[in-house]
């Protein structure tokens, strides 16, 4: 009984430790799951994390800091990509599934010519657009390729569009002219798929004379139609001579025969009417032409009573106001008046196809339109040849508050002057109120018209002469010119010499506003245009020494001082 008692009591003690045992063991097993759970969790995550940011990479879309732990974002989906039926690349969903390489080998366009022929005047540079028409333009040029591309605009399909084309270098010599074009086509069968290709297509040079090159020269008076005349009665002719700088800049005078250049103007021949009525437009847009010279005057040169056809000429004349710029103008009370008060004498500082009046002594100003100029002409009492040279003594700005001008352009200032030919002869002094105030200091040298010594050609004028100033300053000058001597100035004609002089005189004003931005607004834009004569700037300007040289050497103009 006892040794029962004691195997029962031993018994409890050896379950409890099988228990502990077993229970520790399935701790450790579940241990070891739970970690095996964990590393295979990790690793599904980074596996995830990866597929994403490849696919991301691909689609070109952004990752949210969701996305980058594997989780879908439903804000930002992305499209999927699927491999080509052709080559198994991955490429977007389209409509026939296929990449674009294989897409274009597929599909072809053939429909694009790849030689094509145009006729070119080898005189003039000029090409034959069908029917009569020819165009002209430069190798390499926009309007070469525009005229390329017009030869093959009617060749292509309607469902072809053309995308981008550049012309490509090739030998002069070779007659031949590439353009690369690039298209695109929509192919119905395949459910609309864009088809984009490009292709290389070859002009052919063929040389054959425009109607202007094939006529004879023994012929040549012969071969206009009309001429347009543009002329302007004025010794200077500063406009005109501005007007042909334009007309150089814009090529204006391309579809010109011939150019003839006469005593008062320039003569321009055309071959057709049309051409001459397109010239006589831009002139009047850049001069102020008189309207009543617009007009045709026509001969009859041969006449075919059996075809019922003749054959005119036309002559049209192009008269330019005699205005030019820095030309002092006495204008009449009552043509005062209709210009809001401006005073008897103006200047003009700038002629366009308008002219702009200035007051020097108020700064008030006026625009003249060409019909109200034309209804009441007026002329200049003294030209820029008159100009006289002072040297300013003092200058005193006049306050604002004195001034009622809308004008900002000028300041007033009371200047006292002495003509620079009277130095060791006389003392004497003039006071006088300009417009120059912002650029006039003492020991300046200036140019004037003097008006106590001028005779004027309008009668009315010479009767209030008692009231006018005696000198208006019209610019200021920069270089001090000298004459080298007798025998120097001798070698130079006249005009030749005073021609040189408004050339030098008009590059010291380009000298004072080459660096105002806005040379519009000072009116100095047609500074350059101006002092191109008929030969040229450069032929103006290439006898001209503008350097401190050799008073022995040629020239008329010599010891320029900035």
């Amino acid at each position: 009984m006892k040794e029962s008692r004691k195997s029962s009591y031993k018994n409890p003690n050896i379950f409890s430790a099988a228990l502990a045992k077993r229970a520790s063991k399935s701790m450790e097993s579940r241990r070891l799951r739970r970690e095996n759970f964990l590393v295979r969790k990790r690793s599904l995550e980074d596996s995830n994390c990866a597929a994403f940011k490849q696919k991301s990479q691909m689609t070109n879309t952004h990752l949210g800091p969701f996305e980058e732990l594997g989780f879908v974002s439903m804000r930002s989906q992305t499209i999927g990509h699927i491999p080509c039926c052709k080559c198994s690349i991955p490429i977007l969903p389209n409509a026939a599934n296929m990449c674009t390489k294989c897409l274009n080998g597929e599909i072809h366009i053939d429909d694009l010519p790849s030689r094509v022929k145009i006729e070119r005047c080898q005189n003039c540079v000029s090409y034959l657009k069908p029917p009569k028409t020819w165009v002209r333009a430069d190798n390499d040029s926009k309007e070469l390729l525009s005229f390329c591309l017009g030869k093959i605009k009617k060749l292509l399909p309607e469902e072809i569009r053309l995308i981008d084309a550049t012309i490509m270098n090739t030998d002069p010599n070779s007659k031949r002219i590439k353009v690369k074009i690039r298209v695109q086509r929509k192919v119905q069968d395949h459910h609309g798929v864009i088809v984009e290709t490009s292709k290389e297509i070859e002009y052919f040079v063929v040389h054959r004379l425009c109607p202007s090159c094939s006529m004879p020269a023994m012929n040549q008076d012969d071969n206009w139609n009309a001429v347009v005349q543009v002329r302007q009665y004025v010794p200077e002719m500063r406009t005109l001579n501005y007007l042909e700088g334009v007309i150089h800049k814009h090529r204006a005078f391309y579809s010109a025969v011939k150019l003839k250049q006469v005593q008062q103007g320039v003569d321009f021949f055309f071959a057709k009417k049309s051409d001459a009525m397109k010239f006589l437009d831009f002139v009047s847009s850049v001069a102020l032409v008189q309207p009543q010279s617009r007009r045709f005057h026509n001969q009859l040169v041969s006449q075919d009573l059996k075809s019922n056809t003749c054959r005119h000429k036309y002559n049209i004349v192009a008269v330019i106001s005699p205005i030019c710029r820095d030309d002092l103008i006495y204008l009449s009370p009552k043509l005062s008046a209709r210009f809001g008060q401006i005073g008897p004498l103006v200047i003009c500082t700038k002629v366009r196809n308008k002219i702009t009046l200035l007051n020097p002594f108020t700064l008030k100003f006026c625009i003249v339109g060409g019909d109200q100029y034309w209804r009441e002409p007026f002329e200049a009492i003294l030209s820029v040849k008159q100009l006289v040279e002072y040297i300013v003594l003092d200058a005193v700005i006049v306050c604002s508050e004195e001034v009622d001008s809308g004008c900002q352009r000028y300041v007033l200032a009371d200047v006292e002057i002495a003509r620079v030919s009277d130095f060791g002869k006389n003392d004497r002094i003039i006071s006088v109120r300009t417009h120059l105030g912002h650029l006039l200091k003492p020991g300046d040298h200036v140019l004037g018209y003097d008006l106590y010594g001028a005779n004027f050609n309008c009668s009315e004028a010479e009767e209030h002469k008692a009231s006018f100033p005696d000198v208006v300053l019209i610019q200021k000058t920069f270089l001090k010119k000298k004459l080298q001597g007798k025998s120097s100035k001798a070698s130079c004609s006249d005009s030749d010499y005073n021609n040189k002089q408004m050339i030098l005189r008009d590059l010291e004003r380009l000298s004072l506003y080459g660096s105002v931005e806005d040379e519009v607004s000072h009116g100095m834009d047609s500074i350059v245009a101006d002092a191109v004569l008929y030969g040229g700037l450069a032929d103006g300007i290439a006898d001209l020494n503008l350097s401190d040289g050799d008073p022995d050497s040629d020239g008329c103009i010599t010891d320029a001082e900035g």
